[in-house]
């Protein structure tokens, strides 16, 4: 069988190994495609083909030619993955499964931090969220901020649209010395003073949360799931640097299992947690896809992109018990020497 992944991040790569020696021993030819020819992943497809730098329907109609020219059957998108599960009824008169949620609008939902949380704090499952409030110009951020220090909490903000910690910063009270630059870093911080310098430039902005920093841990749950089952559901806790260790965190599973019951995600999703002060687990966000550190989440024993193809092929899947207490940072440096940056 042939499959295809379109422009995907440098992890990828992990999955196109476990696809192409997964437990069956079934035979997969891979094709890749990316708008820069010497994209990491590339390498490790069977055939590898720049594709052009466009986006929106124009994309759409480059990959139904690309399915159709190179007779793919089964398409593992990224790059507009919204579009391409409108328009799931194209790829499938041309014989292409497409490894996305056929649900489109609640895709599009989950793109947008805000439109999602709302959806969320709306549910039947009462899922937890941050405090949080949406502006778009300096004079809201300004209220914003202040609400939420009066409740107590540290702030932070992000885009409401964006990937992974692009845009995220902490706020803080203090100017920054010299010394905390060039000696300690100051990472995600933003003195307050100079966040509102910088928004003040505008008018107004792209929209963006302030919303409540949650200092506790912080867990991803890796989730396989059909629409009936969730068949799998690995929280993965981030801890110090680039370690991370597989546990078996009864509450975490049970809210994935919560989540999937309301929203009926299929093959794999990922929902980020962070705890509170309180001991109190919030949502950060869901992805609708495989996630950037699936990869660690397979090493419980469970290939779950494979699997997940089984999933979408109709096929039966047998998921064994995954293995927790697993600490992943010397796996991760090996990855890193073969693959290069993986974050």
């Amino acid at each position: 069988m042939k499959i295809w992944f379109n422009r995907w991040f440098t992890t990828v790569s992990h999955y196109i190994d476990m696809i192409r020696f997964n437990e069956d021993k079934r035979n997969f030819i891979i094709y890749g495609t990316h708008p820069n020819k010497d994209a990491l992943y590339l390498q490790n497809c069977d055939y590898a083909f720049v594709e052009p730098d466009i986006s929106g329907e124009e994309y759409i109609g480059f990959c139904l030619e690309f399915c159709q020219k190179h007779g793919i059957d089964i398409f593992v998108p990224r790059k507009e993955n919204v579009l391409i599960s409108k328009r799931l009824n194209e790829f499938e008169a041309l014989g292409v499964k497409v490894l996305v949620c056929p649900e489109a609008k609640l895709m599009e939902t989950m793109d947008n931090k805000a439109d999602t949380y709302q959806l969320l704090s709306k549910g039947a499952a009462g899922f937890l969220i941050p405090d949080y409030y949406v502006v778009n110009n300096l004079e809201d951020f300004k209220r914003a901020y202040e609400k939420l220090k009066e409740k107590g909490h540290t702030v932070c903000f992000k885009p409401v649209i964006g990937e992974g910690a692009n845009g995220f910063r902490v706020i803080i009270d203090q100017i920054v010395s010299i010394d905390q630059f060039f000696n300690h870093g100051i990472g995600f911080r933003i003195p307050y003073a100079h966040a509102c310098e910088i928004l003040s430039q505008q008018d107004t902005f792209p929209d963006l949360m302030v919303l409540e920093f949650l200092e506790g841990r912080e867990y991803s749950i890796d989730c396989l799931s059909s629409h009936e089952k969730l068949y799998a559901a690995i929280p993965r806790m981030k801890g110090d640097g680039r370690v991370r260790e597989l546990v078996e965190q009864s509450e975490l599973i049970k809210l994935a299992h919560d989540f999937h019951h309301e929203f009926r995600l299929p093959y794999v999703f990922n929902i980020q947690v962070k705890y509170n002060n309180n001991g109190v687990p919030k949502l950060l966000e869901i992805n609708p896809r495989m996630s950037g550190g699936m990869h660690i989440s397979c090493l419980s024993g469970i290939n779950l992109p494979y699997q997940a193809i089984k999933i979408l092929l109709g096929e039966e899947v047998e998921v064994v018990k995954p293995r927790f207490g697993i600490r992943a940072s010397h796996i991760e440096k090996e990855m890193i020497l073969k693959y290069g940056d993986i974050s």
